[in-house]
């Protein structure tokens, strides 16, 4: 059985929401970043990058979760666009677009907005303005498009979904309303029966994560603070 290392962040949702929309059958294995979970030396040897995704499949290991949603498309031929190069083209494109840019920007202006030590201007504004030019270029690509890729739902949509639902933590109250078009796509997906799957996950399968930032989660979620007490 396939085995599912998740926690309940944007990027192990949208593999589980990919897993739920393909009924594929999976072993789901908790990381619970804030106990350290993934600097357990058993995960760093699935994953040597210590973060939540990665999935063990008939022994192939996969992680980054575009990545896993790729394999999983073309492993299965379900939710991929049609062979084409113009429409792999496409399919490269805005998957790399939101790995290499929706999905670092996003993080970083959540991280310097609710989670550094300290409020940096200067990095809150890089970050939060890249993240909203990223999530407009979105919107204008859904204006085009019932979805990223034309008619059909794909993966690359459930890569959006990751991070673009959660664009009130991202950026602000109110911003995903503001991209009516991104929005629809969110609504439309949000209603799926495989989302409300994928959101029920840890309840689904008895997991309790840790919630509080204690000084024992903040060794294990930030660790480059630990240079900085000792500089």
């Amino acid at each position: 059985m396939l085995k599912f290392y998740y926690n309940t962040g944007p990027n192990p949702m949208k593999v589980a929401l990919c897993l739920e929309e393909l009924g594929l059958e999976y072993e789901a294995i908790p990381l619970d970043t804030r106990k350290g979970d993934q600097h357990t030396q058993s995960y760093v040897d699935i994953n040597p990058n210590a973060k939540a995704p990665s999935i063990i499949d008939n022994g192939n290991v996969v992680f980054d979760s575009n990545a896993i949603l790729l394999y999983l498309g073309e492993k299965t031929g379900n939710f991929m666009p049609d062979n084409s190069l113009k429409s792999r083209a496409d399919l490269l494109s805005w998957l790399m677009f939101v790995a290499t840019g929706v999905g670092p920007y996003s993080g970083q202006s959540v991280h310097f907005q609710h989670m550094a030590p300290e409020k940096i201007k200067y990095a809150i504004n890089r970050y939060v303005y890249e993240a909203e030019r990223h999530y407009d270029i979105l919107d204008k690509r859904l204006d085009q498009n019932k979805y990223m890729l034309g008619d059909t739902y794909t993966i690359v949509d459930m890569c959006v979904w990751g991070w673009a639902r959660m664009l009130p933590k991202v950026i602000a109250e109110g911003e995903l309303e503001k991209r009516k078009n991104l929005n629809r796509l969110m609504t439309e997906i949000n209603n799926r029966p495989a989302s409300k799957k994928a959101l029920n996950i840890s309840a689904t399968n008895n997991h309790s994560f840790k919630v509080e930032i204690d000084e024992e989660a903040s060794k294990f979620m930030f660790p480059q603070n630990e240079r900085l007490k000792n500089s």
